[in-house]
Formats: C-alpha cells, sequence, structure tokens
C-alpha cells in the first residue's frame, strides 16, 4: 500500500530527524526497567483461570446523557472505558509502566523524541473490521480537534503523524522552548483512545450522543435507559482476550450500572441486592450505614484494602477567577476558621485523615524543608515565592477539636490576615473598604456533602462572612463547573504514582482559561507552569519525586483550596457471590478483575 500521509488540522510543522531507537520492544516505562519480560504469562494481580459469566451490578449516583466520554460536553456514563481502547495499556503494579494491546510493540527513540507502534494483526473492531493506522490518525485528528483540554493540550505537541503501511503509525514530538523533549508524549500517544474511522464517517465527534460507539473492548453497550441504567454485555468474540495483559480480566457477562439521585437510597438498594459491590467513601455510612440482615448473616462483605497510590486531593476548591478570592492572604484565613480536629472526629468517626498534600498517602507529598533536588528546583524561582516556603515546613492550622466554636487564636489569626488585605467586621459583618459585605455560594453536586460545607459555613459566620450553600443536580453542576461558575465548589485532583503533563491541565495557566479544563482553582502563576512542565522532562524516578514534591509545596503555600481528609485504604462492601484475586495491585483493587461465583 502506498504510504499514508495524514496532515492535522493546522500544516505539521516539520519533525526532528531521525533518532537512534532501541528496537521493537513489549512494552514502556516512564522511569527504570519493565517489571515484566517479553512474553510474560499475565499480570501479578489477577487470576488467569477466573470463570466467566454472571453479572456485576452497581447502584451509583448521579446521572449521563452521553456515550461519548472524550469530549467536554455532557456527562459520560460510567463504563464506557470497557469499550474502547488503547495502543498501550496500562500494569496497576507499577508507577506508569505501560504494555502492548492494539499494539503488539513499539519503538521509541533514544531521547523519546519520536514513537513508532505496530498495530495487532488480531486487533478487530465489534463489527468484525480490522484495526488500522488510519483509525489511529483518525482518533488523533478529531481529538486533537474537539476532545478534552487535557487531550488538546497533549496532542498539540505531535508535529507529525503518519503510516507507513496500514498496520504502522509512527508520531513524532516538537522540542519544549528550551529544547528538551517531553519524555511522557510516548505514553501518552500510548493511551490515546482509538475509535473506528469508518463508523463515525459524517457523524460528529463533537457532540452527545446516546447512540453506543463501537469499540474493540472487551464490553459493548447492551442496553441504555437514558440518565437512569446502562448495561453492558461481554463480547464473546473479544479479540484481545487471549492476550496476557487481558487474561484474568472482564469476567462478568453482563455489567449493570443503576443511577440513583441520592447515595443513601443508593445505598439502600445495595443493601436490598440490587448492587454487588459498593465503593465506600463516606466513613459514617461504613461505620453504621450497612447495618441489617444481609451483613449480619454473612452474605456482605466489608473489606479494607490497603493502598499505595495517591488518593484524592479533595478540598473545599477557591475559585481565584473571583475577585473576592484573589489575594492569597484571605484564602489562608478562610481555612483557619473549622475546627477539622473536631469535624473529623465527630463526622468521620476518625478513620480519615487530614489532607495537607496535592499527593496524599505517597512518596509524592513534599515532607519537611526541600532539600538536594526539590531545593535546587526552588531555588530557581525564590524571589517568586514566599520566605517562609524555604525555612519553614507547610502545616494547616490546628485545632484543638473541642467543637464548633473553633480555636480563639485561629479566628484571630484570622482576621488579622483578613484585615491585612482590606477587610473590617462592621456590624458583625465583614466588609470591603466600600461596605460591601463578603458572601460567596458553596456549588455542590452530592446532598451527602452538605454536612461538610454547612460546618464550613457556619464557622466562616464567626468571622462575619456569610457562605450559603447550594446543592444542584449533577447536568446542572457539570454545566457551571465546565464555564467556571461558582465561587467555590467541594471536589478534588486525582493523579497517579508518576505524574506528568496532566499536571499542567490541573494547575496551569493556559488550562485556567480552557473551559471544561480541571484547572478549577483558575491557578496562574509562572512558577507553577515552570515546575509542572518540568515533571515530564524528568529522566528518573528520584527527579520526578522531587519536581512533584516542589509543585507540591508551591501549590500548597499558594492556598488554593481548603483540604479535606483523605483514606489510606479503599472500602468496599460486597455480596459473597462475587469473589476477587488473593493480590491487591500497587493501586488499589480492580472490580474488573474480580468474577462471580458459580456464573451466577
Amino acid at each position: 500500500m502506498t504510504r499514508l500521509l495524514f496532515s492535522l488540522a493546522l500544516l505539521l510543522l516539520a519533525g526532528p530527524a531521525a533518532a537512534d531507537t532501541t528496537g521493537p520492544t513489549h512494552g514502556i516505562a516512564m522511569h527504570g526497567d519493565l517489571r515484566l519480560p517479553p512474553g510474560f504469562a499475565a499480570l501479578p494481580y489477577v487470576n488467569p483461570a477466573a470463570p466467566k459469566g454472571g453479572t456485576i451490578r452497581q447502584a451509583v449516583t448521579g446521572s449521563f446523557d452521553t456515550l461519548n466520554p472524550h469530549i467536554v460536553k455532557g456527562v459520560p456514563a460510567l463504563g464506557l472505558g470497557l469499550t474502547f481502547e488503547s495502543l498501550l495499556t496500562r500494569s496497576w503494579d507499577e508507577p506508569f509502566s505501560l504494555y502492548g494491546l492494539l499494539a503488539e510493540s513499539l519503538e521509541v527513540a533514544d531521547d523519546r523524541s519520536a514513537v513508532t507502534f505496530r498495530i495487532n494483526p488480531k486487533a478487530r473492531w465489534h463489527d468484525g473490521t480490522p484495526v488500522t493506522a488510519d483509525d489511529v490518525l483518525f482518533s488523533l485528528a478529531v481529538q486533537r480537534a474537539h476532545g478534552t483540554p487535557n487531550r488538546r493540550l497533549f496532542y498539540a505537541k505531535v508535529t507529525t503523524a503518519e503510516a507507513p503501511d496500514p498496520r504502522t503509525v509512527r508520531f513524532a514530538f516538537a522540542a519544549n522552548p528550551d529544547g528538551t523533549i517531553d519524555r511522557e508524549m510516548p505514553l501518552l500517544m500510548g493511551l490515546m483512545p482509538i475509535h473506528s474511522k469508518a463508523w463515525w464517517g459524517d457523524r460528529p465527534f463533537d457532540r452527545t450522543t446516546l447512540e453506543p460507539i463501537p469499540g474493540s473492548g472487551p464490553y459493548r453497550v447492551a442496553s441504555v435507559d437514558p440518565g437512569r441504567r446502562i448495561t453492558y454485555e461481554r463480547v464473546p468474540d473479544y479479540w484481545g482476550r487471549d492476550l496476557p495483559i487481558r487474561l484474568g480480566q472482564f469476567n462478568a457477562d453482563r455489567l449493570d450500572y443503576v443511577y440513583y439521585r441520592d447515595d443513601s437510597v443508593a445505598l439502600e438498594a445495595f443493601k436490598a441486592g440490587e448492587g454487588d459491590v459498593r465503593r465506600e467513601i463516606d466513613p459514617a455510612k461504613w461505620a453504621t450505614g450497612y447495618d441489617g440482615p444481609a451483613l449480619r448473616d454473612g452474605r456482605i462483605l466489608r473489606e479494607e484494602l490497603p493502598h499505595r497510590r495517591p488518593d484524592f486531593a479533595r478540598g473545599l476548591i477557591f475559585n481565584t477567577r473571583r475577585p473576592l478570592f484573589a489575594d492569597v492572604r484571605v484564602r489562608r484565613a478562610l481555612g483557619m476558621a473549622t475546627d477539622f480536629a473536631w469535624m473529623g472526629r465527630t463526622l468521620f468517626h476518625g478513620v480519615l485523615a487530614r489532607t495537607a498534600s496535592y499527593y496524599p498517602n505517597s512518596e509524592l507529598a513534599a515532607r519537611g524543608l526541600p532539600e538536594g533536588e526539590e531545593l535546587r528546583v526552588l531555588a530557581a524561582f525564590g524571589d517568586r515565592l514566599p520566605p517562609e516556603l524555604f525555612t519553614r515546613p507547610f502545616a494547616l492550622p490546628q485545632s484543638d477539636g473541642s467543637g464548633p466554636a473553633g480555636s480563639r487564636g485561629n479566628l484571630r489569626e484570622a482576621l488579622r490576615l483578613l484585615a491585612e488585605a482590606g477587610w473590617r467586621v462592621r456590624d458583625g459583618r465583614l466588609t470591603d473598604s466600600g461596605g460591601r459585605p463578603f458572601a460567596f455560594e458553596i456549588l455542590l453536586a452530592d446532598p451527602s456533602e452538605e454536612r461538610i460545607a454547612l460546618e464550613f459555613a457556619r464557622s466562616l459566620d464567626r468571622l462575619g462572612i456569610a457562605a450559603s450553600v447550594r446543592a444542584v443536580d449533577s447536568a446542572q453542576f457539570q454545566a457551571r463547573l465546565e464555564r467556571f461558575d461558582f465561587d467555590m465548589t467541594l471536589r478534588w485532583w486525582i493523579s497517579s504514582l508518576s505524574p506528568g503533563n496532566e499536571q499542567l491541565y490541573y494547575y496551569g495557566s493556559e488550562a485556567a482559561g480552557q473551559e471544561g479544563s480541571r484547572n478549577l482553582a483558575g491557578i496562574r502563576d509562572p512558577v507553577v507552569d515552570a515546575i509542572a512542565r518540568s515533571i515530564a522532562e524528568a529522566t528518573t524516578r528520584a527527579d520526578l519525586v522531587a519536581r512533584v514534591r516542589a509543585l507540591d509545596r508551591v501549590l500548597s503555600w499558594g492556598h488554593y483550596m481548603v483540604p479535606l481528609f483523605h483514606s489510606p485504604v479503599d472500602r468496599l462492601a460486597h455480596w459473597t457471590r462475587l469473589k476477587r484475586p488473593e493480590t491487591t495491585p500497587l493501586y488499589g483493587p480492580l472490580i474488573e478483575t474480580w468474577w462471580v461465583e458459580d456464573g451466577r
């Protein structure tokens, strides 16, 4: 077949000169070596002999209005990742290692300025047609033009995309302004979701749709009740079922997600047998909400499974696009009013840890004073960072746990900071120099979060601040988040053990102006940009950890959120007919490796 050259939406710049490669390989690690050798039998955290059959049901909260999870618009249904595949896929027992999936092998330039993928000849779409290089190039084009902001950010670095033959695709990448190469790009291209060019045809990729989209994955959509229920069926002739990277997974014949508006109702549905497994993030429900005949007679099991991944960096996030929260002294002051020790004991039964990092529960969290490579990274921006960042460890305000009245010392310090920022208490209310009151709204999607927000609002009232709490439905909440139409919201960021380009999507200045990005706080800081950008350039694990800790320290001292709590364990409840492998991977339990006993 003649050489195919795929031009992207804009004229592509000339790619870098061909670099030396190490030859075809079965995978790639972001740093260091792959743990699994060529020809490995199966992943270490699966049961390769797990039986197939049965149904796994989950009672979940919220709603959905699209079956395309790769665009900004809409709220996608849960489980769609099981219908789509990428050229490579992760081992969840390594920080960031990818192994061949749609691609049977890859060749990477020694400097990572280019990558070539060789597509597995067995790879098939659900209609039986082969996955080709043309599909890969199409997927790049449509996601570069219409995909989520993070993907558009990543894929903009591709300077050349070409297909020498129907089973081979090559990407080359632009150098950074300083001449360095983003070493994460070969992995990010390996994780790009692949769509069928033939199926999309004239269909608009950038619109929500409830028409099932055929993929190449182990499941396909069987039925849809918009916003209420989605059911997937296992593809019996799935092309990759015998791949070592797939053995022991996707064991249930059907997956059923039933949506409820309220999580308490979803919990009752699970207890009544309308769900088979449930992840619990609410310690209060974990402590008391599962009591009932099924738990007492052993038909429901509750398990706490430790994990070693960064947990959610969850907090009440300030929208610094609002002038009210533009001053760091104001943001810091608002984090001092609440007795979080009391809240943790009263609302969460004392089983959660207060979050003091953007990478909690991991080696990536900043600790003590900066030293070594981390200090070198931070010292380059010394004149633009708060001096105390170098002289004392970041620490959250300490409260005595006595109750809602809070710590008098913290309240005094908060009022001092607010006064420095131009706010004064007049007739019991905090006002600016023009007499305008300090008032704002906390936007929520989940009614169960109201107790946290209301307690926070009550504590602010002692400073003369009027904070109202508003919970909206999931569609309205998502639309307002995408437009950054909120003052404060209860949300989170989540990172892997190998953060990279997504950190610019979370915290970068460019993302702050992109609707739909995850830079909810509206952070625009050149120091954050520079450090976040350098993370993907790290050539060793030690350098990556140091740079992530530096970013963590800068973000923490920026007080972009009022941190809440996190857990070092995953709490899962399940009916005993569900079984799981003995080994739990680094990132925690994976439901796709579980199976239904006797296929029932």
